[in-house]
């Protein structure tokens, strides 16, 4: 696990600034504290900080083909490179180190554009071709590992694994991108492939991108998307035993490190399963971390240690306090633009707790949208469902006007918010879904923005985010909805808050349930078998059932939360108070300050639970403090 960054002139051979690159690079120390180096040639230069994990001795980089034609900077790890690195020996190219870096150099010499159907791992890289005079820039299928780019105003084009690289470059302009804004304070994270910065961009995952000198800038292109091809299977029961044994492969292959290795435990059914596979194929015992709350209703510990005793791994626990958000502005800083998921405060906290005892750990995420886990995609199929019965012309004018009449009811169970409910129903599926996500709804997002910045949308919404995603989604409604998730929320939020999370700390972490090859066989399973009646994740439970307690795999879904609701009305209240009605945000020019003040009004006299909108105001106020020349709107 490494941070990588680089410039490229793609006009021609200028002169690259070795401290500029460094100072790129230096940035993301964090992400590999053990050694940096960097590579420059006329027109090109390549830097690297390493975090080692494998080939300890000589996996350095930037590293080199045997002539020196070809240059690799890389973050990630390729699981099958020991078997790819024999295939390409057998076909002549000849190898220097133990590494999983090398066999990229190799791979891209056999197979050109094509060798990333070839990396089964996780991987952002920058490859320079000399001879081809090629750059070439890589991103894994599922978006595990981020790469950042810009082209600037003077032809050169600058990347890295953090937004930070890219902003220690001088000429990069920090105005900020107003339909970044309005996806934020939808999603709570800016997807892909923008970023906060109107001219800086995420390749987006299973994308890679190839610049010739000299040639126009082309677009990134797609190498793989998630198939959802239907896997044949006899019953139920030959498909859990598929199952256990694909997953068990897929664990096993994570496993390949040179330095301790362990897992999260948060007692759940993904990173339990994950820990019960670890357990039998170790042969010593499995390392576990799990970090408690105080609030019983935000504990899982509990679970966790008994998914530890049962395995006998061995157990650290850590008690987080319930009122730990002085990580406030440490996020921020983190996460270089605009993240409003609390739960990266506890993520933060697990993955400092890991590496006090490991450099690479096992997680389970990915297992929700692989096996429909979330309980909004039971409403969804239920919503969608019920679409199906009245044609869009009758249900949008019927349920438009009941969701206006209704009440609002945000303070009661689901089941009884018959407004938010109508105002679904009235809404096409992709509305629909993106409704039920959405942070701030559309009609408190455009009361949340001045007159001035919703002029300067020009009729942009965050749901078009969606709609483009959705123009290759399958069609089964829950298919459909598990589809844009991987395309958005777990790339975007989930990903993007583990990465960095874990590299704050030099820790490595491995995510198996996104392994591709399991991920393209599980989207073939039917949906009717992950999300059975209100049962989701049906399959993946009744697979485990010889390796799980019913405890632990038919228990309510209980999150990684923090109780963002009392914060705000207890020890955060004037912290709230002053940063959303302070200057701040009142200097940007993009926020409505009437609307700031009803919002904080409302939460904290107890009247309505606006936590979730104050928490993503917050972040953006911090980011605000952190930023330095963004764009004012008038």
């Amino acid at each position: 696990m490494c941070g990588i960054a680089g410039i490229f002139d793609t006009r021609g051979s200028r002169e690259i600034s070795e401290a500029l690159l460094a100072r790129m690079n230096q940035v993301q120390f964090h992400r590999g504290p053990d050694e940096g180096g960097q590579h420059t040639e006329p027109g090109v230069g390549l830097a690297h900080r390493r975090l080692s994990i494998i080939d300890l001795s000589s996996g350095h980089q930037p590293l080199f083909n045997e002539d020196g034609s070809v240059v690799v900077v890389f973050n990630g790890e390729i699981y099958n490179f020991q078997g790819l690195a024999k295939e390409l020996a057998e076909l002549g190219h000849i190898f220097h180190t133990h590494s999983d870096t090398e066999v990229i150099v190799h791979a891209w010499e056999q197979w050109g554009e094509a060798c990333v159907q070839r990396f089964r791992g996780m991987f952002a890289f920058a490859l320079w071709d000399r001879n081809r005079q090629t750059l070439f820039l890589a991103r894994d299928r599922l978006g595990i590992k981020p790469l950042y780019y810009a082209v600037l105003a003077n032809g050169l084009l600058i990347f890295g694994s953090e937004l930070k690289a890219l902003q220690a470059h001088p000429d990069l302009s920090h105005e900020i991108d107003s339909r970044a804004v309005e996806d934020y304070f939808a999603y709570g994270y800016i997807p892909e492939p923008k970023t906060i910065l109107r001219h800086a961009f995420k390749l987006p995952p299973g994308y890679t991108l190839t610049l010739r000198r000299g040639e126009p800038m082309p677009q990134p292109r797609q190498y793989w998307d998630v198939p959802f091809k239907p896997v044949s299977y006899s019953s139920e029961s030959e498909a859990s035993e598929e199952l256990v044994h694909r997953l068990r492969e897929a664990v096993n292959s994570h496993m390949i490190s040179e330095v301790p290795l362990g897992a999260f435990l948060s007692g759940g059914v993904d990173s339990s399963a994950v820990v019960a596979m670890m357990a039998g194929l170790s042969k010593e015992p499995v390392n576990t971390c799990s970090i408690s709350f105080g609030d019983p209703a935000f504990d899982e510990s509990r679970f966790a240690a008994q998914v530890a005793g049962r395995y006998h791994t061995q157990h650290y626990v850590e008690r987080v306090n319930a009122d730990d958000y002085d990580l406030i502005d440490r996020l921020a800083a983190l996460y270089d633009e605009p993240y409003a998921d609390s739960s990266a405060i506890p993520t933060y906290r697990v993955c400092e707790l890991a590496r006090k005892r490991v450099t690479v750990a096992l997680s389970g995420d990915g297992g929700d949208e692989n096996f429909a886990g979330y309980r909004r995609y039971r409403w969804h199929t239920y919503e969608d469902r019920m679409r199906s019965l009245l044609p869009q012309a009758v249900r949008g004018p019927l349920f438009g006007m009941m969701g206006r009449l209704y009440p609002k009811a945000d303070w009661a169970p689901k089941v009884l918010r018959a407004k938010t409910t109508f105002e679904a129903m009235a809404r096409d599926s992709v509305e629909g879904y993106f409704h039920g996500v959405s942070i701030l709804g559309d009609s408190m997002r455009m009361q949340l923005f001045s007159p001035a910045f919703r002029r300067e949308l020009q009729g942009y919404q965050a749901i078009e985010v969606m709609r483009d995603h959705a123009r290759n989604a399958p069609d089964h409604p829950l298919s459909k909805v598990q589809y844009l998730d991987m395309k958005t929320y777990l790339v975007g939020d989930i990903l993007t808050k583990v990465d960095r999370a874990s590299m704050a700390h030099a820790l490595e972490v491995r995510v198996p349930l996104l392994d591709h090859e399991l991920v393209e066989w599980i989207s073939g399973l039917p949906p009717d078998i992950k999300l059975k009646g209100r049962e989701g994740k049906y399959i993946l439970k009744k697979s485990l059932q010889p390796y799980l307690s019913d405890d632990i795999l038919y228990r309510s879904k209980m999150g990684f939360a923090v109780p963002l609701a009392s914060w705000f009305r207890g020890p955060l209240r004037e912290r709230v108070r002053g940063a959303l009605l302070g200057a701040t945000l009142a200097n940007t020019g993009i926020f409505d300050q009437v609307f700031l003040r009803q919002l904080v009004d409302q939460h904290q006299s107890g009247a309505r639970d606006h936590s979730a909108a104050l928490w993503s105001l917050l972040m953006f106020e911090a980011f605000q403090r952190k930023a330095s020349g963004v764009q004012h709107y008038a």
